[in-house]
């Protein structure tokens, strides 16, 4: 006799047989760590990326309004629809105080991150809704609910984007069309690694008391690797997280400050990157 817990397993699958997806900036990094387990669970998907290095499926500058109805069209060719978007693009922007900041890579920062978005998910709705139902992922960032100081066009970039995931679980929720954003926290790999030492070089010490500060930030006292993010990312496309709607979910061991042990001056004053 059925207990009263029982349930159909099937409505809480991780699979993602059948499902066609898209994830921009899919060929390195993060968005290559998500396309390969969104293969793995079964997806058809298609990456675009800028860098031809990359060799993704297609070359498309996703700030630029032209070229994403072109991909979108020859996705429509390739793949017949659309169920699973994954919006990974963005870049870091200017590092420094806001009196010195350049406007035009301010202005730069938030076209690519929060208007590639924009563009992205504009284009992939009428597809979502001709399927009956769609998935977007968002990637944010620890910056896109915390203060970040010397980064003012990056954190308002992340906070612009998970504004956007809680509109948009609103405004298309009864289509059953899921709106979900993944804040990662420090992510190791190349990237992170040049911060490091850079930040290092110019503060004239070993590049692992930097990493040592960065992870101080971290109650796990470690950083987050893609794999994690990508695993994430395939959860929430699936039927097992149907009713996860309008969430920002962080995969970053808990950051409880985005402020490294070296002073924001000396920082700023050597002008790191980040």
């Amino acid at each position: 006799m059925p207990g009263p817990y029982d349930f159909a397993m099937n409505q809480y699958d991780t699979s993602l047989e059948g499902r066609r997806a898209l994830v921009t900036g899919g060929g390195s990094g993060i968005g290559a760590a998500i396309t390969t387990i969104l293969r793995q669970a079964g997806a058809e998907v298609r990456v675009c990326d800028l860098d031809p290095a990359t060799t993704p499926d297609y070359r498309c500058d996703v700030s630029d309004d032209e070229a994403v109805a072109s991909m979108f069209r020859s996705l429509d060719t390739d793949l017949g629809g659309l169920d699973v978007c994954v919006n990974n693009v963005g870049i870091a922007g200017p590092t420094g105080p806001v009196e010195d900041m350049d406007p035009q890579q301010f202005d730069r920062c938030l076209q690519i991150n929060v208007g590639s978005t924009f563009r992205i998910v504009r284009h992939a709705v009428p597809r979502f809704r001709a399927a009956g139902q769609g998935s977007i992922v968002n990637i944010s960032s620890t910056a896109g609910h915390l203060g970040y100081p010397l980064r003012s066009p990056y954190a308002a970039s992340k906070w612009a984007i998970e504004g956007l995931t809680a509109t948009w679980a609103m405004e298309l929720g009864r289509f059953d069309i899921r709106a979900n954003c993944i804040a990662p926290g420090t992510v190791s790999g190349p990237r992170m690694q040049g911060v490091i030492d850079r930040e290092a070089e110019s503060m004239g010490v070993e590049p692992a008391a930097v990493k040592a500060g960065y992870e101080d930030q971290v109650s796990m006292r470690s950083f987050v690797d893609a794999s994690d993010i990508a695993a994430t990312a395939a959860f929430l496309c699936s039927d097992a997280a149907r009713f996860i709607n309008g969430q920002v979910i962080s995969v970053d061991g808990n950051t409880e400050t985005l402020r490294t042990n070296w002073s924001d001056d000396r920082r700023s004053s050597h002008g790191i990157e980040f």
